[in-house]
Parts: C-alpha cells; sequence; structure tokens
C-alpha cells in the first residue's frame, strides 16, 4: 500500500517498545511509519544498534534508566507518557512490539472501533506469526495467536499490540509495572473489573516474527508462561473474574500432582509408569482434539499436543520461580529470544 493512502485520526499515536530486536525492528517501526501517525519508541536497554535505527528515521526516543528494572510495562506506561507530552491532544494509541509489523489499514479500523463504543478500552485484530515454516515453535506460536473476533473475556488471549483508549487505561493505573511477564492480559483484567471491556476485530492486525528456533528459548518462553499465570492469580484469582484459576490448577495438577501421585504410588504398590503415561496420552488426546477442530490436520495436531503437555512442566517452573520471587520481592525478566 502506497504511505499516501493510509490516513487515520490525528487523536492516535504509536508507541513502539523493543529490548534488543535488531533487523525486526526496522520492520516494526517503518509500519508504524507507514501510517502516517505520531510515533515514539521506547527502549529497554538494547546493545544491537537499536537505538541507532530509530535515530535514523528521526523518532522521538525514550531510553530507559537502567537503574530501575526493565519491563514491556514499564516501557509501554513511559512511552505513552512521552507521547502525551508530545501530543496532549491524544485519545488513542496503538502499543506495538518491536518483534510485529502493523497492519497498515489496523490503525484506523481500530480507533473507528474505539469511537464507536466508548466502553471499550482495547480493541486488537488478528495476529498472524511471520515465519511459521522455520520451526515447530513458530508453528505452536502461530496456534497461539488463533482466536475468533468478538468480545474478549479469556483474557489469556490478549497480547501486547493492541489500540486503545487512553483516558480509560489511565483510570486503572495503565499497566503494572511490578509484572515481569503477562501485563498485557493483566490490564485487561483491570479494565474488565471496572466496567470496560476488550473487543477482537475481524482485521488484521499485525505480523509477528517469533524467531523461536531452539528448544531452549521455547522452554523459557513457557517458563515465563508459567510466572505469567502465577503472578496474575495472586492479583486477580479470588476476584469476580477468577483469573487464572484454571490455568494454574491444570499447571499444578500435570506437572506436580500427577507425577507425585504416580511416585506416591510406586512406592506403596510398586511401579504403575502406565498410570502416569496414560494419564499424559490421554491429555494429549484432549489438546490434540481441541487443535483438530481448530482446522489443524492430524500431525500437526499432534505435534502441537505433544508441546502442550511438555509446556506444563515448564509452566510448573515458572509458577514455583514466582513463589520464589515473591518471597524475595525481586522480579527479574525472564528472556528466550536471541538478540537479531
Amino acid at each position: 500500500m502506497d504511505e499516501s493512502q493510509v490516513t487515520v485520526s490525528s487523536k492516535t499515536a504509536i508507541v513502539v517498545i523493543g529490548r534488543n530486536e535488531g533487523r525486526r525492528l526496522n520492520g516494526s517501526l517503518h509500519s508504524a511509519r507507514v501510517t502516517g501517525l505520531p510515533t515514539v519508541y521506547v527502549d529497554s536497554g538494547s546493545t544491537d544498534g537499536s537505538l541507532r535505527r530509530a535515530h535514523q528515521l528521526s523518532l522521538p526516543i525514550v531510553s530507559l534508566d537502567a537503574c530501575r528494572p526493565f519491563s514491556a510495562a514499564r516501557a509501554r506506561n513511559e512511552g505513552l507518557d512521552e507521547a502525551l507530552q508530545r501530543w496532549p491532544e491524544l485519545d488513542y494509541v496503538i502499543f506495538l512490539d518491536g518483534d510485529c509489523e502493523l497492519n497498515p489499514g489496523f490503525a484506523r479500523a481500530a480507533s473507528a472501533a474505539l469511537e464507536q463504543s466508548p466502553e471499550v478500552a482495547i480493541v486488537v485484530g488478528h495476529l498472524a506469526e511471520k515465519h511459521p515454516e522455520k520451526s515447530p515453535y513458530n508453528l505452536l506460536c502461530s496456534y497461539e495467536w488463533q482466536s475468533s473476533a468478538g468480545r474478549i473475556t479469556n483474557f489469556g488471549e490478549l497480547g501486547g499490540i493492541m489500540a486503545v483508549n487512553i483516558a480509560a487505561v489511565r483510570s486503572v493505573g495503565c499497566f503494572n509495572t511490578d509484572l515481569i511477564a503477562g501485563e498485557d492480559s493483566e490490564l485487561g483484567v483491570r479494565l474488565a473489573l471496572a466496567g470496560y471491556y476488550v473487543e477482537k476485530i475481524d482485521f488484521p492486525m499485525a505480523v509477528h516474527d517469533a524467531d523461536v528456533l531452539r528448544f531452549a528459548q521455547w522452554w523459557k518462553r513457557s517458563v515465563r508462561a508459567g510466572h505469567s499465570i502465577a503472578h496474575r492469580y495472586a492479583l486477580h484469582g479470588q476476584s469476580d473474574l477468577r483469573d487464572c484459576r484454571r490455568e494454574l490448577g491444570s499447571t499444578l495438577f500435570w506437572g506436580l500432582v500427577v507425577p507425585l501421585l504416580t511416585l506416591g504410588l510406586t512406592v506403596v504398590i510398586g511401579p504403575v509408569w502406565l498410570l502416569l503415561l496414560g494419564s499424559y496420552l490421554y491429555l494429549s488426546y484432549r489438546v490434540g482434539a481441541h487443535y483438530r477442530r481448530m482446522g489443524l490436520s492430524r500431525g500437526d495436531s499432534t505435534i502441537a499436543a505433544a508441546y502442550m503437555v511438555l509446556s506444563k512442566f515448564a509452566n510448573l517452573v515458572g509458577v514455583l520461580r514466582f513463589a520464589l520471587n515473591s518471597r524475595s520481592g525481586t522480579f527479574t525478566l525472564i528472556e528466550y529470544k536471541r538478540p537479531s
């Protein structure tokens, strides 16, 4: 699409956040420029030349102070503050991660949706994975992004790429900087508790470049997800929305209870490893059936189900890590991306 063809409300800006995204950041920043909207780039201590790339595009830059812990939540909050200082007339902002390229028409579609429905605080669209063919882990990410348009009630479906009503988001305190992961989903929960809605429109939003090519990266990403589940449950598990109760229960049951039960029975009555194997085969069958209903082939659904079962153990590591972090009061980023 020609850059001159993209027009949208002047009340909307874009905040791009990044940390060592390298070449991925080039595509992200260019996709923001194509919209013609005012754009701010927020950098979280990159060492790969990301700041130079943003300077070359003459973008306003916020370089986060390394004396405080980096997080996506902090980057988005400080980016929003910078945008409002520069353009106080703003009503909406689009948050874009540095590994994503924004669809040129999404800004207009999202702004229109927000203008039409003041009770809607966040609008998202369809997210696609850029290179699902590069690894099974990228392919798993592409499955993760798939969900139907409509009102979002499972806030685990809400990622960091979003268009927001600034007044609504500020009314609940913006992103929670205590979270090192899942801050986007947690914001959705607080907005819902305050009476707002999150809407997914039937429109392509962005292309995501996961670049997860090794098992170790996937494992760390799954550990990070477990940390997010535990933190969100600690904050809102007892609320009316019961956030992450199901996810935490599933993690503890499959990652901890089933292995311990099998071990206990082995001590009492002898080896019962078939019980353990049968339990995980049952879980794999259920997950595979879910993926087949999504339209995946039998082979792809089997692979996805196997990784989903394995992820329960990585999630458990994340839950335990959150418990330790909570006791120490120190939360550090769980990074799985390679500098590009």
